[in-house]
């Protein structure tokens, strides 16, 4: 996953925020009941003032993240407190506007402001300042996490992912899952206290509990959501139950099938992902016998002496191609493009917007291959949103939800097609069409493979976070929502007090998943839209919008109404539609899914 760093408001209010019980000048007691004029007033002097406080706070975290040291770290983490307190406490004071008669307007910016806590501090001191512990203690746990056996030696996650990628000896893949999940076994106790802490605070704020909270953040009812992500989830059911049923056939001829049953779910440390969370680690066991032809742009940018800024160059001429406006100086100038000597950096990818106007930059450590070359495209992505936006008020500057961001990126990403590639000279022909099943099965394996579990994870906190189930009942409902979903099980027994949801990183760390299910089915739906607008005929898998005008116009148009409207309106500001569809899916893997149905025409399939 790429994180956006879109604005550093977007990033405050993504964490658990200290609380602050003393009023500010903006909730002033008062001895009339508040107004509509004191709802537009609240708002100018919120935005106003956090406008104030997020820029010196970004670049602080920009130092930070590009200079790792004792100094930054303290001053980046002085500037997100002193803002996120700010934010906290706005949040609250919004709440007080919650039966006032405003205009949709000021409705939408109040609701905008006050849902955005993800896990809403009490207004008692005591507890607010047990619920961020609790945060800095489950984030702790898991950054220091490691599986250490019995002769001393130690690996980290990293260590041990790296290893599962191309490891092939089931037994020793075993050990490494089941070592992970023993560092988020103490987390169980903690994260069903802070649960029942931030329940406190959504309830101060008008919600039921969290999971409303969380639920209500996209523009229609919060119990119409999940049904909104099932009706999805439907139709992509059909091709993700055929790659399941390939994946589970293949593997089982590899490890046999007393390892891998063929009318079961598929063992979940089998598939070359901690999590199984994505599959394309086993391409090589997958892959159809075929030999394709497949470009190697990683060849082919070294042949033809790219660097990291002529990469980056060459993905800014895609979105120049659009008609989009070259990128400011300042972003060549203040970008990371690659680690710098003798010093620490966080080296994963992240697009900045430093004073929500026009300090755009990327954070990368750029290597020179055909993946970065994508990664840089969705990161530009990013930046051209960011820019779209910039005039909109404060709270409005933000994707339409947030499903739309990382969907943008991964859109332009689409784009990278053997077409494209040949038009800018990497490479010299195009591969015909007996070449795309290759291409499709890795898309599918990393992209549809991950649809599933991009749905459950919040399917799980949002019962947990809704009193739905005890924490005894934590780790069942978790594998009973993987079963469900994905057909990939625990490949042992886990015992009660397990706690498997706090060995992926989103969940101790309170960042909400949905938007990267939503991602991953509004990607293909904008990508085919903007196809049509470009006039391009031929399969969608093989479409790139590049040199489009009349697609870049149609992208902007949308990309500037920011978080303005509801999702909706700007979804079919672009595509005609204001519901999302996941049939795009099927057309643009159609191949595949006609190849997987061959391939599975004597399998048993289903689990």
């Amino acid at each position: 996953m790429i994180n956006t760093k879109r604005s550093l408001l977007a990033a405050i209010v993504s964490i658990s925020l200290m609380g602050c019980s003393e009023p500010t000048q903006h909730a002033q007691p008062s001895v009339s009941a508040p107004t509509a004029q004191d709802a537009k007033t609240f708002l100018e002097n919120a935005q106003r003032d956090i406008a104030k406080m997020q820029t010196p706070a970004a670049h602080a975290e920009w130092s930070y993240a590009t200079n790792i040291n004792y100094d930054t770290a303290a001053v980046s983490a002085y500037f997100n407190e002193v803002l996120s307190t700010k934010v906290a406490t706005l949040a609250k004071e919004a709440a007080q506007f919650n039966d006032v008669d405003v205009d949709d307007d000021t409705r939408r910016q109040l609701n905008l402001l006050k849902n955005g806590l993800t896990m809403p501090p009490p207004s008692n001191p005591e507890q607010a300042e047990r619920l961020a512990k609790i945060g800095s203690e489950l984030s702790a746990m898991y950054g220091s996490g490691q599986y250490c056996r019995e002769d001393g030696t130690c690996k980290s996650l990293v260590e041990m992912s790296g290893e599962m990628a191309t490891l092939r000896d089931a037994d020793t893949l075993l050990e490494y899952w089941q070592g992970w999940r023993e560092v988020s076994k103490p987390m169980a106790p903690l994260y069903a206290e802070q649960v029942t802490l931030a329940n406190k605070g959504a309830s101060e704020l008008g919600f039921a509990n969290v999971s409303e909270l969380w639920r209500g953040k996209y523009d229609m009812s919060a119990d119409a959501f999940p049904k909104e992500l099932d009706r999805l989830w439907s139709q992509v059911e059909p091709f993700y139950e055929s790659l399941h049923c390939h994946v589970r056939a293949k593997l089982g001829e590899h490890y046999g099938e007393d390892i891998v049953p063929q009318d079961k779910p598929i063992p979940a440390h089998l598939l070359g992902n901690m999590w199984a969370q994505t599959w394309g680690n086993v391409y090589d066991i997958v892959k159809p016998e075929q030999e394709m032809q497949v470009p190697d742009v990683t060849a082919s940018l070294n042949a033809q002496g790219y660097d990291e800024v002529k990469m980056v160059k060459q993905a800014e001429s895609f979105f120049s191609s659009l008609g989009f406006e070259k990128l400011p100086e300042s972003f060549w100038e203040r970008s990371m493009f690659q680690k710098p000597e003798g010093r620490d950096v966080q080296c994963h990818a992240s697009a900045w917007d430093l004073d929500d106007k026009d300090d755009l930059r990327i954070k990368m450590c750029i290597q020179k291959t055909g993946e970065e070359f994508n990664v840089i495209h969705h990161e530009l992505g990013h930046n051209y949103y960011q820019r779209a936006y910039k005039d909109q008020p404060l709270l409005y500057r933000g994707s339409a939800n947030d499903g739309f961001h990382e969907a943008i990126g991964d859109t332009i990403a689409l784009s990278i097609t053997p077409k494209y590639l040949k038009q800018i000279g990497l490479i010299d022909e195009i591969p015909d069409a007996s070449n795309d099943i290759g291409m499709l099965m890795q898309v599918a394996l990393d992209k549809i493979a991950f649809i599933p579990f991009g749905l459950m994870v919040d399917q799980w906190r949002w019962k947990v976070m809704a009193g739905e189930v005890s924490p005894e009942q934590y780790n069942q409902l978790w594998w009973d929502l993987r079963e469900k979903y994905q057909g990939v099980m625990a490949p042992v027994a886990r015992d009660n007090d397990a706690f498997d949801p706090g060995a992926k990183y989103h969940v101790p760390a309170n960042v909400p998943y949905t938007r990267y299910f939503l991602a991953h089915i509004l990607q293909f739906q904008f990508h085919k839209a903007l196809c049509d607008i470009a006039g391009d005929e031929g399969p969608l898998n093989r479409c790139s919008i590049y040199n489009s005008k009349e697609a870049g116009e149609a992208l902007n148009t949308m990309l500037e109404m920011g978080m303005s409207q509801p999702w909706q309106n700007a979804l079919e500001t672009l595509t005609g539609s204001p519901q999302m569809d996941a049939s795009t899916i099927a057309d643009y893997f159609a191949p595949l899914k006609t190849w997987l149905d061959e391939q599975n025409e004597n399998r048993q399939c289903g689990w």
